[in-house]
């Protein structure tokens, strides 16, 4: 079974284009997901997020106050890393426990900040889904109801789309979404032939 890193920009359409390739049948791992599950009250990812910020980034419930995390996240850079330290080990670990069950020729993992294709995730193929930064720009406001400096500064604080590009062995480019369908089913015979070759 190979295994496709699908990663692009913040409301660039890598949950549109994830959801074609389920439509296909591929099964899809989404970090975001894993992230949730890694912070549910009495996990580990919490206690220990907790014990690094302290319970202000707490809800009256127990659960994580996103909103506050991102806030203390935001006026501290350095914070940023601290959390990616706590979180990105276990959240690998649900992942990769939940690829361990899944036969299939490929499998997409749905990975926001992927990097590298030798990191903790056992990548083959990096599928990039890219689109210009103004269009960028207007869908992050459209979709996060924000202004046009919040989400220049979102964009500001993720990997550049250069980055990204470098990284890409396949690229969708979603300016239509109309196009996208047809783009998704060609990589999927593409990645089909590639796990055949296996």
């Amino acid at each position: 079974m190979i295994h496709i890193g699908l990663t692009g920009g913040i409301a660039s359409g890598k949950s549109r284009v994830a959801a074609l390739f389920e439509q296909l049948n591929v099964p899809v791992i989404d970090a975001d997901l894993a992230a949730r599950s890694a912070v549910e009250p009495g996990s580990l990812g919490l206690s220990k997020i907790i014990q690094q910020f302290g319970t202000a980034i707490l809800n009256e419930d127990g659960t994580l106050n996103r909103k506050q995390l991102r806030q203390q996240i935001f006026e501290a850079p350095e914070k940023r890393l601290q959390l990616e330290q706590i979180l990105h080990p276990l959240i690998a670990e649900i992942m990769l426990k939940q690829a361990a069950q899944i036969k299939a020729p490929y499998l997409i993992f749905m990975i926001p900040l992927l990097t590298q294709k030798q990191g903790r995730y056992p990548i083959d193929q990096i599928l990039v889904v890219d689109l210009p930064e103004p269009l960028q720009i207007e869908r992050l406001m459209q979709r996060d109801q924000i202004t046009q400096a919040e989400a220049e500064a979102i964009l500001d604080a993720q990997l550049s789309r250069e980055a990204r590009l470098q990284l890409a062995d396949d690229l969708i480019l979603n300016i239509d979404a109309k196009q996208l369908p047809a783009a998704v089913k060609k990589l999927h015979q593409q990645y089909l032939q590639l796990a055949n070759l296996e």
